[in-house]
């Protein structure tokens, strides 16, 4: 059977949430010969998430691959539409490839090199690095026309009707775009910050690849705010409900613009922050943050600068992400956040590992600004959280993730002595092709998977 390493989160809507886990484990790494007694190995578990990205890689596989059972796949995407759109990520365990999440992941795991990648040892900054190249050069692709952003590729329903490995796959590969006539601010708006976002990770490290993403980071800005409205309803047929923003696009706008004014420096990002605060709702929901709502994320990205005295007209951003941090912490009056019983935090809906992970790395975030600010946030009365305390808080979420719960059980597969044995992955359930040349009909990839006592993962 196919080889999945140890590394796949039991439940995602999309592999942001392994990312936010490895996130996460970026500055956990950095103590870990401090934790090594309370029995979690988080380089193990940072190793193995960003070794999920290369299991979920689409396209044409470089020499350097690490998971040899994944094969090249997908290989004409984009032919259809006269396009080149190869490359990037399938989306969890199907074999679509949805822009708007791949974006967001992207620029988180940009940020979190950004923050965070001093702390990676062994060689996996260079993983890490590699993992946003391969969904950058997509998004490059994705973007190469003016005026128009590809921002997904495979017929959802048709592909989720398939059990497919994706060098198999048969099913309908449309590629789906968003132009002048048809907007998408919120997909494109995230795409713009992605690019910007890399490209601060390649700036020293690769000037002229840096240079290429933030100018296209900032026409992808310029096409995403002159041509306003949101992807779901220029395709609702094609993402919904799988990628639906019900948020709005507003918050994607100001996400943006957030990057590109961290990447570029330019005076008209940081004006137009200002100026749309309001129009925009900058202050919505302060204490969401994933692929759809990206409202705490701004809030803390612009607070570091008014934390380090230099953005003061960029204050209220800064109000807004401490009444964030005080709504996340348990025993205040006005905490909003709910945790579980077993001390997880909780937000209704599926998937609820991918808010455990985003709202807590932005905890993380958010004390290393605070420390180099010397300050703590005040929650009323005589409460206030330090950066200790919202370290301490992060790390809570990480180890009930890998096994510290009610249950006694990892949640991320191959971690731990305990964790999910059957997942909800097309590539991982099948025999690879090496196993197996013959092409895997859908009907008996299917009936394989059904029989499986477990996942193979070693």
């Amino acid at each position: 059977m196919a080889r999945i390493s140890c590394h796949l989160p039991a439940t995602f809507p999309s592999f942001s949430t392994a990312l936010l886990l490895l996130l996460l484990l970026l500055f956990l790494s950095n103590n870990l010969r401090h934790c090594a007694a309370r029995g979690h190995d988080y380089h193990d578990a940072l190793r193995k998430s960003i070794l999920f990205f290369e299991g979920q890689r689409s396209g044409r596989l470089p020499p350097d691959q690490r998971i040899h059972w994944r094969k090249d796949s997908a290989l004409h995407d984009g032919a259809s539409a006269g396009v080149d759109l190869t490359g990037g990520y399938y989306d969890a365990g199907d074999n679509v490839k949805f822009g708007f999440p791949m974006a967001f992941t992207t620029t988180m795991l940009s940020w979190s090199i950004i923050d965070f990648g001093r702390n990676m040892g062994g060689g996996e900054l260079g993983n890490a690095l590699r993992a946003v190249k391969w969904g950058t050069d997509y998004l490059l692709k994705a973007t190469a026309h003016d005026g128009v952003v590809y921002v997904q590729v495979g017929d959802p329903l048709s592909d989720h009707n398939c059990w497919e490995r994706p060098e198999d796959m048969d099913t309908l590969r449309t590629a789906y775009k968003i132009d002048a006539n048809h907007p998408g601010s919120d997909v494109a708006g995230e795409t713009a910050a992605a690019l910007a976002a890399a490209s601060i990770v390649f700036r020293s490290r690769d000037p002229s690849y840096s240079r290429l993403l933030l100018n296209r980071a900032i026409k992808v800005f310029e096409f995403a705010d002159r041509h306003r409205g949101a992807y779901s309803n220029s395709l609702r047929y094609a993402v919904c409900p799988f990628y639906c923003d019900v948020n709005g696009y507003q918050d994607e706008l100001l996400w943006g613009a957030a990057w590109l004014h961290k990447a570029s420096r330019r005076r008209e990002y940081r004006e137009y922050i200002v100026r749309n605060e309001v129009v925009l709702r900058a202050g919505d929901t302060i204490n969401e943050f994933g692929w759809d709502n990206k409202h705490a994320g701004i809030n803390v990205l612009l607070s570091k600068e008014v934390l380090m005295g230099r953005a003061n007209d960029l204050k209220s951003f800064q109000i807004n992400a401490d009444g964030f941090i005080c709504s996340v912490l348990p025993g205040i009056s006005h905490t909003q956040v709910q945790y579980s019983p077993g001390g997880l935090i909780f937000k209704a809906g599926g998937s609820n590992m991918q808010h455990v992970t985003s709202l807590s790395f932005l905890l993380l975030a958010y004390s290393n600004y605070l420390s180099h600010a010397n300050r703590a946030v005040p929650c009323g009365g005589d409460s206030f959280a330090s950066p200790a305390l919202l370290k301490r808080l992060a790390r809570r979420q990480v180890d009930y993730i890998l096994g510290d719960n009610p249950l006694g059980m990892s949640y991320m597969v191959g971690y731990g002595p305990r964790y999910p044995q059957r997942i909800h992955h097309r590539g991982s359930s099948l025999p690879s092709l090496d196993a197996h040349q013959p092409t895997l009909a859908a009907k008996r990839a299917l009936v394989t998977f059904s029989v499986q006592t477990q996942t193979p993962i070693y």
